[in-house]
């Protein structure tokens, strides 16, 4: 016999279920993206390169993301969280691990680019995995600490899925907040636009344009910041007298990511999208170098 459970405490039925499917369709368009990234990475040896390397990296963020997305999507729909609070931790831990490592990456696929079209120096193999282990283990150390006491994963407003626990807003929190947002948003979002403004000055000497230099660094603002700004304002003020479906809203846009990420560094990569159009009809790319440049 199915247990009937109460709807979440500031929700209507219509707007549970509108968020459980928002955060379905963002899962499964994201995961399917990215996994067509990594396969066609896999199975196209053209793709394979140092820079598309740390496209991979993003990718493998992205679908992290996506699976986290998926999970609160299923529990959206039960209208509970069915995991206990063990579960409720390591949701939260996967969530933060996934996210900050694909901001990380993105900002390590902006170092590249830069070098790339401003210096000429070519990415190396052991840079390259360097970069991408350390993107990792660096995001890995901030996603353990709220597991270890500084900071600490709770529940989203709707209670299906878990993140931060912003509701406090304690001594703790800040410090853990400040500390954060400053090693993996302000200085990632720094490096990000310092290497575009770069790029774009480089392009503009020539006159030619290979791609968008503000895309990156607008699709972290757009789809990070919401959520940076709530979490900020909770250090100052108690944002709970925010409906909690408002609150859920963030949350949403930040899921957009992998889908937003796929389009940025994959699809809109010239060579990238030639390879995964040849891993999926057997035509052969043009060219056999594959930079990582966006078109």
């Amino acid at each position: 016999m199915v247990t009937a459970h109460s709807l979440p405490e500031g929700f209507t039925e219509i707007e549970v279920f509108a968020i459980g499917t928002a955060l379905l369709v963002e899962a499964l368009l994201g995961f399917c993206l990215n996994g067509l990234t990594i396969i066609s990475f896999r199975k196209i040896k053209e793709l394979r390169t140092p820079s598309n390397l740390l496209v991979l990296s993003i990718a493998l963020a992205d679908c992290g993301i996506c699976i986290n997305a998926f999970i609160a999507a299923f529990s959206s729909f039960l209208r509970y969280w069915p995991y206990g609070s063990d579960g409720c931790q390591i949701h939260g831990f996967h969530g933060f691990l996934t996210a900050l490592a694909s901001i990380s990456s993105s900002a390590a696929v902006a170092w590249d680019r830069y070098h790339h079209y401003c210096t000429r120096s070519r990415l190396q193999w052991s840079t390259a995995a360097s970069m991408m282990v350390f993107a990792w283990l660096f995001a890995a150390f901030w996603s353990i600490m709220p597991l270890l006491g500084w900071g600490e994963y709770n529940y989203e407003p709707l209670r299906t899925c878990c993140t931060l626990d912003y509701s406090k807003g304690d001594r703790n929190y800040v410090t853990f907040l400040f500390a954060l947002s400053t090693f993996n948003f302000m200085i990632p979002g720094f490096i990000m636009m310092t290497a575009y403004q770069s790029i774009h000055q480089k392009f503009r000497k020539t006159g030619h344009f290979k791609f968008n230099t503000g895309l990156p660094l607008k699709t972290l603002v757009i789809c990070w910041g919401p959520y940076c700004l709530l979490c900020s304002y909770a250090a100052v003020e108690n944002v709970m007298f925010i409906p909690p479906k408002y609150r859920m809203i963030p949350a949403l846009i930040a899921k957009t990511v992998p889908t937003v990420d796929a389009f940025v560094y994959a699809l809109g990569n010239e060579n990238y999208r030639g390879g995964i159009w040849q891993f999926l009809t057997g035509q052969k790319i043009e060219k056999a170098e594959v930079d990582n440049k966006t078109k």
